[in-house]
């Protein structure tokens, strides 16, 4: 037998069938009840301060004492979910994230799967888990996930062991991606043990023994790494602009002074790092990130940390807006939101979560600039409400609040009153908006503000205001949206559905608008001709019509196709539902359960029934977490103000 046979001849051992020695097991579960603090005895110093609380502490410490640096490696992230805290929709929330499309080997939607079913029932899960008081979240990802192959398998028999450390049964539900160049699983695990107690597991468990236990199940499975496979994965990380494994390395071996001596890397314990160290040192070099200061005596520069996460990150960034580009030539740009008002407008070409553990989502938006935009979503922003194709506008929202402003203006010594505004808003008021209304928007700001204790309610109708009110609102507002980054959805529909439907669309607000700031190229060069597919579809309504090289559209056009749209669709839910539609007039307060809301062509709107008929109004997140509820509402145009109850009386006579 040749050489080169040893490499090309592996054994695959099959998933094994029982976990080692039953008695040390049991010995395991024993220790951790009872809090045994092995320290010196385990082989080691002992556990950082707060490590040895709750369970899995001693099992840490087993974990992994047979490994050599030939261990297949597996990376394992995980987060303490506070449930009351992230609010009740936050598992909900996640759950949708992790079975969202494009996640399984076939680019369809992800499968939960749990202990012993492949068909997990989400819904029940989220009911025994509306009660506990944290959640754990991980996501485990095995360096060599391509062939381990049954991501499940591994999954099952991992938490099998966990179970054996913890000593408890765990309830979880998993989905395997394999969207990514890392194929991982998501795992949810409730925070109780089998006791119906809360579930805390050791930190030193969640930071070393699960993700050891992993490693250990990796090579019970494929075999330890060979010295091609370590050889191969060292190269790879010589020429990355990213922070690699080496880089962690050589920060461990600089001395006090900050200096990498090469010499130190002829020990034996460096044989088979020693010549990816120093030529990941020169590509350092190169990088204008570290210096020889004198032959084999090295600088690392203090940023070349954080310069290669971000190198790193933006590579993820790049490639990830190339794939959603799918080969069309743009301009690529990442949005940095400032207050310079600047904002973009665009479709949506693809979306997902640039952090799949914290559930942080991004856009990428085909810009009507030309230009393809990387846009980093608010936390807990739905994927769900940018569909592909769906035209967004993305601005920053770090600016000052109107209501801000005038609410500071009016505070007389630190005090607003709802009555003195009032007084104010009469003698300025304008024909489409009802004064009180303008009062009530300002308690709902200063409602929000006192939840994040900005101000204070002394009165009904009295707030105690800070002088720095409209700078700390700002502060507020960029802090809770993540980065100051607002989108707003301008249309559902893609460009080629608005040309030729019956609705007000955003193709017919720019015909008005004149279709200005439209570059001719990308996506601007798109939207100019369905401008001229939708002008020639008005012109056929009758609601517009040529003249020479211009088109007159018809006086009140968003009104006449809006009102054409909603008396088809009521006359739909009417024969549908049997009840009776009721038509609202400009100003009207409408009372009625809020039944589900409908996505037309000229926006969304919420149905709400009187129990005789329902009508149909303008529909405004705030009402999102209402379904179900009587709601207040008054409609002026098509703008509205909803009465969620949470205001018994502003005190304004």
């Amino acid at each position: 037998m040749s050489q080169r046979d040893d490499d090309r001849f592996r054994l695959r051992p099959g998933a094994p069938k029982q976990r080692g020695d039953a008695y040390i097991n049991r010995v395991l579960r024993q220790a951790n009840k009872a809090g045994a603090k092995l320290g010196k005895a385990a082989g080691k110093v002992g556990p950082r301060p707060g490590a040895r609380l709750g369970r899995g502490h001693v099992a840490a410490r087993f974990a992994g004492r047979g490994l050599g640096a030939n261990a297949r490696r597996v990376t394992i992230k995980a987060r303490l979910v506070n449930l009351a805290k992230a609010g009740p929709r936050s598992t909900a929330a996640h759950l949708r994230y992790i079975e969202r499309e494009g996640v399984d080997r076939q680019g369809g939607s992800g499968h939960a799967y749990g202990p012993t079913t492949d068909d997990a029932d989400l819904e029940a899960f989220k009911e025994r888990s509306e009660g506990d008081r944290h959640q754990f979240r991980f996501i485990v990802s095995p360096e060599d996930a391509e062939s381990l192959d049954d991501l499940r398998t591994y999954t099952r028999h991992l938490m099998s062991r966990m179970e054996a450390d913890l000593g408890t049964r765990l309830e979880w539900v998993a989905v395997d991606h394999w969207n990514t160049d890392n194929p991982h699983t998501h795992v949810v695990l409730r925070g109780k043990d089998d006791t119906g107690k809360d579930l805390i597991i050791s930190r030193d468990y969640i930071a070393e023994g699960m993700r050891l236990r992993a490693s250990e199940l990796a090579i019970e499975w494929l075999g330890p790494r060979t010295e091609l496979e370590m050889q191969r994965a060292m190269q790879r990380e010589v020429d990355q602009e990213r922070w690699t494994g080496l880089d962690r390395s050589l920060q461990r071996e600089a001395g006090v002074d900050g200096l990498v001596r090469v010499e130190r890397f002829a020990e034996p314990r460096w044989q088979r790092q020693r010549q990816a160290l120093i030529s990941r040192l020169q590509h350092l070099q190169r990088m204008g990130l570290a210096t020889e200061q004198k032959p084999g005596t090295w600088a690392i520069h203090a940023n070349a940390e954080p310069t290669l996460r971000t190198m790193g990150e933006r590579g993820d960034i790049l490639r990830t807006m190339q794939r959603a580009m799918n080969g069309k030539q743009r301009e690529l740009a990442v949005f940095q939101p400032g207050d310079d008002g600047r904002a973009i407008v665009g479709r949506v070409v693809g979306r997902g979560l640039a952090d799949e553990l914290y559930d942080k989502g991004y856009l990428i938006v085909d810009g009507t600039d030309g230009k393809a935009h990387y846009v980093a979503l608010p936390p807990r922003a739905e994927l769900a409400q940018y569909p592909t194709g769906a035209v967004v506008e993305v601005k920053s929202s770090g600016g000052v609040r109107a209501a801000d402003r005038n609410i500071a203006t009016l505070a007389v010594d630190g005090v607003y009153r709802t009555d003195h505004h009032l007084a104010v808003a009469r003698g300025q008021a304008m024909p489409d908006r009802d004064p009180r209304e303008v009062v009530a928007a300002h308690v709902r700001r200063l409602e929000a503000l006192r939840r994040a204790g900005i101000v204070e309610r002394e009165a009904e109708g009295v707030w105690r205001v800070p002088n720095d009110l409209a700078e700390r609102g700002r502060q507020y507002d960029t802090q809770r949206l993540g980065g100051g980054v607002a989108v707003a959805l301008k249309s559902h529909l893609p460009i080629e559905r608005q040309a030729r439907v019956i609705g007000a669309t955003w193709l017919d607000q720019r015909l008005i608008g004149g279709g200005k700031e439209l570059v001719d190229l990308g996506f601007g060069a798109e939207v100019k001709d369905a401008l001229h597919e939708r002008a020639d579809f008005l012109v056929e309504q009758g609601l517009a019509e040529h003249r020479g090289q211009r088109v007159i559209l018809a006086r009140n056009l968003l009104a006449t196709l809006r009102g054409r749209e909603l008396a088809q669709a009521t006359k739909d839910i009417a024969a549908e539902t049997g009840l009776e539609h009721r038509p609202v007039a400009d100003g009207q307060r409408v009372v009625g359960i809020y039944r589900r809301n409908v996505m037309l062509a000229s926006g969304r709107y919420a149905m709400l029934d009187d129990g005789m008929g329902f009508s149909l109004v303008p529909w405004k997140p705030v009402i999102d977490q209402r379904l179900g509820q009587q709601l207040a509402v008054t409609v002026r145009g098509v703008d509205v103000t909803w009465d969620l109850g949470r205001i018994r009386s502003l005190a304004i006579g």
